[in-house]
């Protein structure tokens, strides 16, 4: 395991010329904010420094971000091209995103789920809308369901768009709120159980799929699943 000799440490999953990506710890920002806390994007700027005795200013494109309570695949782009055709993939939506998430109750075997989500910036939260009402986006995913222990169910995520708090807000208002979901559940714990489990892309250059996975971390709840996912 290669690791980006900062703290906190990153897992480094993939490097190449074009693409460094990280297994986002849970509690990691994406990206600088007001806070001062450590991000993924100023500690991957730091690895590059380091590794390769950069001098100045590193170029690192953040061409996606996960939630600083989320874990997983983060794919930063090392060249202005990566990036940019990165970025096109992913507003054309032919990359692929699937995710791991440990659910409150007992899911069915496999679902769907489309609604409608509009976001309130103020208060950072996604709430489920009718169609008509302005600004509401339409929001889709299908599931399957890996594993039970007891109330809990490990399920697999594949996202059909891409929302702002999208799973979570989905799967609580299907009654199978995420495991330590302070914001759409009832948890108090300072985590939750979701996961950027892969993510699956046209390489920029070398014009040929490419998937990229990560295991969610070894704490609960996931161990309670672990070998239902570890690769």
């Amino acid at each position: 395991m290669k690791l980006t000799g900062t703290h906190p440490q990153l897992e480094i999953i993939y490097e190449d010329n074009h693409l460094l990506t990280v297994n986002k710890p849970p509690g990691v920002l994406s990206q600088e904010d007001y806070t001062g806390k450590p991000d993924v994007l100023s500690l991957c700027k730091q690895y590059l420094k380091q590794e390769y005795n950069k001098p100045g200013n590193v170029f690192l494109g953040l061409v996606h971000r996960l939630d600083k309570p989320v874990s997983g695949v983060m794919l930063l782009a090392k060249t202005s091209k990566a990036a940019s055709r990165i970025s096109q993939q992913i507003r054309d939506q032919s990359v692929e995103k699937t995710y791991l998430a440990v659910v409150e109750g007992i899911t069915p075997k496999n679902g769907f789920f489309s609604h409608f989500l509009k976001k309130d910036n103020k208060l950072n939260r996604v709430s489920i809308v009718d169609g008509n009402v302005k600004g509401g986006k339409e929001s889709r995913l299908t599931y399957q369901t890996i594993a039970h222990n007891k109330n809990l169910s490990l399920v697999e995520i594949h996202l059909l768009t891409g929302r702002p708090h999208q799973i979570r807000v989905q799967f609580s208002s299907e009654g199978f709120p995420i495991w330590g979901d302070k914001k759409y559940g009832n948890s108090k714990t300072r985590q939750i159980a979701l996961h950027a489990f892969k993510f699956k892309l046209q390489h920029p250059t070398l014009k040929k799929s490419k998937t990229i996975q990560a295991n969610p971390p070894d704490s609960s709840p996931w161990n309670l699943f672990k070998s239902s996912f570890v690769t």
